[in-house]
């Protein structure tokens, strides 16, 4: 009982922060993004996150503005922590760099193939894939490796695979798209890529493509292919994050429909 009289105190804080928050006389909700990195964000408004920080902007009664920032290393630094902006649209649930807001989507890595391909590869177990031209992004100027490249090397995969920026040539728009491109032109037969990232492009390519959701596999509980997703405030900011959870949870249905327009492939939690 003295844990949910607790529990009832806790919601009655936040919704109190919340109310505060509202109330207060800031009149702008500040939004630090990338102005090329859909379907994420952009400049022009088109990504998801840009839509749901207009929704959010509407929800706490805010006018809605942008700095925009490239984000790769040092993005937190120069953005959030430096007091540029409030709230960054998507972080992994319990990011350290930041307070984060109860997730408000979960989803993985996925493999990207021609649906017409003869193969339908469904997890990285496949015999088939010691064969097959993948490729996949590495991350950073250091050339990091996402987790699904770690366990393609632990399975002895690896001179098939090719690796592609995830940044790639920032003058021209949306660099991740190039590693789904390379599978709807026959450059590389199948592809492994973070799902928002795979699904959006997916969908926008003159061949037909499947988006497979991989799930982790047992021996790479370290290394998770799927991660829950949240928005990320100051530290110390509980009011903001009280009046965005509030948020969120009205809008849920809103935004579910807004992330399936986008082809987020959705997973549960394991």
């Amino acid at each position: 009982m003295i844990g949910g009289l607790r529990r009832i105190a806790l919601c009655l804080s936040l919704s109190i922060a919340a109310s505060a928050y509202a109330a207060e006389g800031t009149k702008v909700l500040r939004v630090c993004a990338d102005p090329n990195n859909l379907p994420f964000s952009n400049r022009h408004g088109e990504g998801f996150e840009n839509r749901l920080a207009e929704i959010m902007a509407r929800e706490l009664g805010r006018k809605l503005e942008y700095t925009w920032w490239a984000q790769r290393r040092g993005f937190f630094r120069n953005t959030l922590i430096a007091g540029r902006c409030d709230l960054v649209m998507g972080v992994p649930s319990g990011f350290e760099m930041t307070l984060t807001t109860r997730p408000y989507y979960r989803s993985s890595y996925a493999l990207v193939y021609r649906k017409n391909a003869g193969y339908a590869p469904r997890s990285l177990d496949d015999p088939r894939l010691r064969t097959l031209r993948i490729g996949l992004h590495f991350i950073g100027d250091d050339y990091s490796n996402p987790p699904p490249a770690e366990a393609l090397a632990r399975r002895g995969i690896i001179r098939n695979v090719v690796g592609y920026s995830i940044y790639g040539d920032y003058r021209k728009p949306n660099p991740p798209a190039r590693l789904i491109e390379a599978v709807a032109r026959g450059d590389i037969d199948v592809a492994i890529a973070w799902g928002p990232l795979a699904g959006y492009f997916a969908k926008r390519q003159p061949v037909k493509l499947a988006v497979v959701p991989l799930p982790t596999p047992d021996e790479a509980r370290a290394q998770p292919f799927e991660f829950s997703i949240a928005m990320g405030v100051r530290k110390g900011d509980e009011p903001l994050r009280a009046a965005l959870d509030e948020a969120l949870a009205r809008k849920r249905g809103q935004i579910d429909r807004l992330l399936k327009q986008y082809g987020v492939p959705l997973v549960e939690p394991q």
